[in-house]
């Protein structure tokens, strides 16, 4: 089995004890919107993610829900500086990935690796699984001979429960949930300390999920990885998660640890997004209460004032429209952006 290099622990800015591996600061992600043909001016912009902080311990795995379009997905890519965000932190291992160069966010990429969602479009068809997981052993200098370089490959191949023998075959020769083992097998062959996983079960069978997370949980364990999950699926999330933080229109209205967060959901969002999960007990099912969501999710482009959810919010006031509120701890360890959220049951 392939091992992971020992690393060093370093100390954080905000975390005296190092406990926290990364810490997100009033991220920004603002795409422009352009007018004209010849001229093109920037008229708007999409606020795909509006000021999100959060933090993630060494170790743990931090669960992001909410619907599509809600900025999960941007949030993970400015972590990784796959997109360059409009503003805020990104802060890993004390460092912030914002100020550092192109050749010293290459470097650090090795210590943070994605899952992407989609193991069809995801893998390069005209490249052989072996070569697929071997490249960035290649380009980060990590093997120095052909044959460390196919031990390597097949111990990866070993960590994610495939046959070594299947490093010659093509994408297109497997099965969704083994494309999906590729991706991950790639994502570790750099021995990285977090990794993002883009809503990698999303696209798979029930039964293949399954498989998935339990392989996510095992290899986290053996290796001692951190995650950020991102998810629209709340029953895997808090099989996986040890946190879960929930997100709409670009904000995160609520934080807490996994079972507080489905015991005790405080923002009337994350209620409604729970009432919606099924439950196999036909009895318990019928008597829970149902929240239905009016109308659709409004436009980051024009993203209304105030609360951003108070224009489908059941328990709306006036008062919604007009202040935004900030994500304030309503219980202990528990955070949310209500302004009739001040704790358990107080609406």
């Amino acid at each position: 089995m392939t091992t992971m290099p020992d690393t060093q622990t370093q100390g954080n800015a905000s975390s005296p004890d190092g406990d926290i591996l990364l810490e997100v600061k009033n991220l920004k992600m603002y795409f422009p919107v352009s007018s004209g043909m010849l001229f093109q001016r920037t008229v708007a912009h999409i606020k795909a993610v509006d000021d999100v902080s959060f933090f993630v311990k060494r170790g743990e795995t931090l669960g992001l829900v909410g619907e599509s379009g809600c900025g999960k997905t941007t949030t993970g890519r400015c972590i990784l500086q796959l997109y360059k965000p409009t503003g805020g932190q990104v802060i890993f291992e004390g460092q912030n990935l914002m100020e550092l160069s192109s050749r010293q966010m290459r470097a650090m990429r090795r210590e943070m690796q994605v899952i992407f969602q989609d193991p069809y479009s995801s893998l390069n068809p005209r490249m052989t699984a072996g070569n697929i997981i071997g490249e960035p052993l290649v380009v980060h200098g990590l093997v120095h001979s052909k044959a460390e370089y196919r031990e390597r490959v097949a111990d990866l191949l070993q960590n994610v429960g495939l046959n070594p023998y299947m490093a010659d075959r093509f994408p297109h020769e497997f099965s969704g949930g083994q494309r999906q083992r590729i991706g991950v097998a790639r994502a570790l062959s750099v021995a990285p300390k977090f990794i993002v996983a883009d809503e990698p079960v999303s696209a798979l069978d029930v039964s293949i999920q399954a498989q998935i997370i339990n392989l996510l949980e095992d290899l986290q364990e053996q290796f001692n990885l951190t995650y950020l999950f991102i998810a629209h699926d709340l029953s895997v999330v808090r099989h996986i998660s040890d946190r879960v933080g929930v997100m709409y229109l670009g904000h995160i209205v609520e934080m807490a640890d996994r079972n507080e967060i489905y015991v005790n959901p405080i923002h009337p969002y994350t209620k409604a997004l729970l009432s919606a999960v099924p439950i196999p007990d036909p009895v318990i099912d019928a008597q829970r209460e149902r929240i239905l969501l009016t109308g659709e999710v409004p436009s980051p482009l024009n993203p209304p004032s105030g609360c951003v959810f108070h224009p489908r919010c059941p328990i709306v006031i006036d008062e919604c429209s007009q202040v935004f509120p900030e994500l304030r701890e309503v219980a202990p360890n528990h955070w949310a952006a209500c302004i009739r959220a001040d704790g358990y049951g107080s609406y």
